[in-house]
């Protein structure tokens, strides 16, 4: 195996603890679509994260067109994307907190200097950085290495697609087999197996035990190499993975 040098976390619910903070906002404007459309389902926040986990607003609005059976236009979806964006944003300056143990592993890492760390989400770059900030993170990750599906790449997308992962390899100057990834959603795993890049899942954010392995079990039958339960559980599964 090539020698790992780069570190590339998830931010949402891997870092921070912001899908469930954030799919709350995505509720209330994802009813408000599906009322203007004259549809009847509503989500609430639990809801739309199990539907789309992972996914960016952009990413939500496209499933609910095909699920439900109705179009937007491009200015219309991208629209309601900002929309999202700021009433998410808000949310997360107020409440967003970090994943447990997540700020201590990242120091640790900081200041042993053996690897570069970025950050590779789905979620818009404003997003990103107000939550990373929020928490003190922001300190780890060099201003151009927080990448993000909605606003980095040339044409916005979200995971499962593999773009972001490769773009971000590319930008920092590593190939796909010198990364690891951590992930903690089948979307956010699939987007970095299918780049090539070694990947742990994380699944400290599920406080359900039994949930927690359904989770993992489903990782890694989409490719994720080994499971942390906790952010103390980080050295072993990197070396684990080094090892391999």
């Amino acid at each position: 195996m090539p020698k790992i040098v780069e570190l590339l976390f998830d931010c949402d619910n891997t870092l921070v603890l912001s899908e469930e903070l954030a799919f709350e906002a995505c509720a209330e404007l994802a009813n408000e679509i599906l009322a203007k459309h004259g549809k009847s389902a509503r989500y609430t926040g639990p809801e739309l994260m199990q539907d789309f986990v992972g996914q960016n607003f952009r990413g939500v609005v496209t499933g609910m067109e095909t699920k439900y059976g109705f179009q937007l236009s491009d200015e219309e979806r991208e629209g309601y994307v900002k929309q999202e964006e700021d009433r998410v944003i808000k949310t997360l300056k107020e409440k967003a907190q970090p994943c447990v143990g997540a700020n201590e592993e990242l120091e640790k890492l900081y200041q042993s200097k053996k690897y570069g760390m970025a950050v590779v989400s789905s979620s818009a770059l404003r997003r990103v950085v107000a939550s990373v900030e929020k928490v003190d993170q922001a300190k780890y990750f060099p201003k151009d290495h927080i990448f993000s599906a909605a606003t980095s790449l040339p044409k916005p997308t979200t995971k499962p697609d593999p773009a972001i992962y490769l773009f971000a390899c590319e930008q920092i100057g590593v190939k796909p087999s010198e990364c690891i990834a951590v992930e903690d959603s089948k979307s956010g795993t699939l987007s970095a197996v299918r780049a090539g890049i070694h990947t742990i899942a994380y699944v400290g954010s599920y406080h359900d035990p039994s949930k927690a392995k359904e989770v993992a079990d489903m990782l890694v039958s989409n490719g994720a190499k080994v499971v942390m339960n906790h952010w103390n559980e980080f050295e072993k599964c990197l070396a684990e993975i080094e090892a391999m």
